[in-house]
């Protein structure tokens, strides 16, 4: 989930995300992430995904990293109105970032977990999108990242609600929640998790954590105040005699929109991730007594990174909640559902499914962590536009010095041929119209786009751990021109395919070969038209026949 992102305009050369983050299950503004350990990654990587939804054009994220006066003053100016928030101080070295990872293949996602409203600090000048920004480039592996946090916010004060952080290297990957403590106290009270090997966690939007070891350090790291504020505001008794969770003292009671829209997508996660567990559904369906999900599960299998991409395009095939599926899915199957999520009919109020992969997405990554390649080489920074289900990941290697110029082009307000944002929201929102007619056109150019790409991957990988060892300048200068031409070639393709759907699926006939037919309508969905209006649309029988007139 985005709130209003803030740029460090003296010490960063591009920007990213923002929106207003909405409570806990909200409309538009909620965030999926999965962070996948090495145990748990068909090559060992570590694997982390992000998918940033809200309804807003990002840009890619570059800052280039080097010396600076320490000390020296870092503007943090808002994104949306450009309005200064005061400075930070400079440290004398930061490293370069590209969208969301590092030049040490440190990367960090999100989703907003809401929490406790008087624990927000409106005073609190890091809101958490430049607490990650300033992060990036302050630290070096997940361990220094979550220590750099807790430090910047006890310094400088911290804006948002709560958080849960993706926090991942090339050996690790972390989950840490965190809240604020309050207007007129700088800080934040967190506890944060390693995820065992050959484990995954997810976090959507709902606080994940609750009672934790104390004495496990490698393991488990928590603020030093995180059981005594809690017990000192009232949010825990222990008295009580039950153990301390994070998620009953800092986010209790999380209300059925909240379970439906946000629980629903860890379980997906988690059933397609381990079937074998048979996670039932009871908790995100609201049944009374029914446990949260694990923090983390074992996967039945290794993933490879299209696994991983796959389960950030889920709507629920194949189960009960299966969006593509039903009335609401009209005559195409799309498992489109336009907002708001909730409404009322008759004095009842209901929900639509939330799916992982959503049309309001301003963007997806995948964040890619290889420790047994240099950092310049290791990291692949996955990323798309748009909604992931119709659109394509491109793989951007960490040591880059530019970015694609469509993925840094164009704004909200207006549609633009040279965007990507704009071209793949173009592709995405032909789908959704006639889902079942074009989505295999789509899924085709997507799946040929990113093969190829993890083909290539092993020779670029070897050519430029070769230039790295005589030359890094120049290795940056490979990986560049590559990922820049990479990412490019398929925005050019975006374009193409975007014209190929106009062109092939026009006036509801489907044209192929030179031919036009009209494939109507599916004959479920006709039966559904036909309870609801069949009086209105039948025709009148014709005499002895038994059949209406042709």
């Amino acid at each position: 989930m985005l709130r209003a992102l803030f740029l460090l305009s003296s010490c960063l050369t591009a920007a990213t995300l923002t929106a207003q983050a909405p409570p806990v299950g909200g409309d538009f503004d909620a965030c999926t992430s999965i962070m996948v350990s090495r145990g748990a990654s068909l090559d060992s990587s570590v694997m982390i995904t992000y998918s940033a939804d809200a309804p807003f054009l990002p840009k890619l994220l570059h800052h280039a990293g080097g010396e600076h006066p320490a000390g020296a003053p870092c503007d943090v100016v808002g994104w949306e109105d450009d309005q200064q928030r005061g400075a930070v101080e400079q440290v004398r070295r930061t490293y370069a970032v590209v969208g969301l990872i590092n030049e040490k293949q440190l990367a960090l996602g999100e989703t907003t977990t809401g929490g406790r409203p008087e624990l927000v600090d409106p005073d609190g000048q890091l809101d958490y999108d430049a607490l990650m920004w300033l992060t990036l480039q302050r630290a070096k592996n997940a361990r220094e990242a979550i220590t750099t946090i807790d430090e910047l916010c006890r310094r400088y004060g911290y804006g948002s609600s709560g958080e849960t952080f993706a926090i991942a290297d090339p050996d690790e990957v972390w989950v840490m929640e965190l809240i604020g403590k309050g207007r007129g106290e700088k800080g934040i009270v967190w506890v944060a998790a390693r995820v065992p090997e050959g484990c995954i966690s997810a976090s959507a939007n709902m606080a994940r954590i609750g009672s934790f070891p104390l004495d496990d350090p490698e393991h488990w790291r928590y603020a030093e105040d995180v059981v005594d504020f809690a017990i000192e505001k009232g949010f825990y008794d222990p008295k009580s005699g039950a153990p301390f969770s994070w998620r009953d003292a800092y986010h209790p009671n999380p209300d059925a929109v909240s379970k439906r829209a946000c629980a629903t997508r860890v379980w997906s996660i988690f059933r397609r991730a381990a079937p074998s567990l048979d996670l039932s559904p009871d908790f995100h369906r609201g049944v009374a007594g029914a446990e949260p999900y694990p923090l983390f599960v074992k996967v039945d299998q290794k993933l490879a990174v299209r696994d991983v991409m796959a389960l950030m395009r889920d709507h629920y095939e194949g189960t009960p909640f299966d969006l593509t599926q039903g009335l609401a899915a009209g005559p195409f199957q799309s498992p489109l559902r336009c907002r708001g999520l909730t409404f009322e009919v008759d004095g009842r109020r209901y929900a639509w499914e939330r799916p992982i992969a959503t049309q309001q997405a301003g963007f997806t990554m995948l964040a890619q962590c290889r420790r047994w390649l240099p950092d310049a080489v290791g990291g692949v920074y996955w990323f798309t536009p748009d909604d992931p289900s119709t659109s394509c990941f491109t793989p951007l290697y960490c040591g880059i010095t530019r970015l694609p110029p469509a993925y840094v082009t164009g704004s909200y307000e207006r549609f633009r041929w040279d965007s990507a944002w704009w071209v793949f929201n173009l592709v995405s929102n032909l789908t959704y119209d006639r889902w079942s007619r074009i989505v295999p056109d789509v899924l085709t150019a997507q799946a040929a786009h990113e093969q190829r790409c993890l083909d290539m991957l092993p020779a670029i990988d070897r050519a430029a751990t070769e230039l790295a060892a005589r030359d890094p300048a120049l290795v940056q200068r490979f990986l560049t021109d590559w990922s820049v031409g990479t990412a490019e070639s398929l925005f050019t393709d975006w374009q193409a395919l975007a014209a190929d759907i106009i062109t092939k699926q026009v006036d509801g006939f489907v044209r192929e070969g030179g031919r036009a037919t009209s494939p109507g309508y599916d004959p479920a969905w006709l039966r559904r038209v036909i309870a609801e209006q069949g009086a209105a649309l039948a025709l009148p029988r014709a005499p002895g026949s038994g059949e209406g007139d042709h």
